[in-house]
């Protein structure tokens, strides 16, 4: 995808992507967010939080119940979203400082 280090778990018909973030905290814990992400033609990406929060003591872990929440918001798609594990993105940049 475009040159963003995301790992689409899903391509939706009107070109926009499923991608998710993982994030590991201080404490060591592991968290997932699921983002649509529609690249433009410039190159810029337009993300919108589709959900978030998955926690987990292991990255591999967060990532299955991210991926379990997709199957359960996108049923008719199930088998087309890619499987875990995927590449380790931290999500969206902020343009606010």
């Amino acid at each position: 995808m475009s040159r963003i280090n995301l790992d689409p778990l899903l391509t939706f018909p009107d070109g926009s992507h499923l991608v998710i973030s993982t994030q590991c905290s201080v404490d060591g814990d592991f968290s997932c967010a699921l983002y649509s992400a529609m690249v433009e033609t410039d190159d810029c990406t337009a993300f919108q939080v589709v959900s978030n929060h998955f926690a987990a003591s292991t990255c591999l872990s967060a990532q299955e119940y991210a991926h379990s929440h997709a199957i359960r918001l996108y049923p008719s798609s199930a088998e087309t979203i890619k499987n875990p594990p995927y590449l380790i993105w931290p999500g969206p940049r902020s343009l606010l400082p």
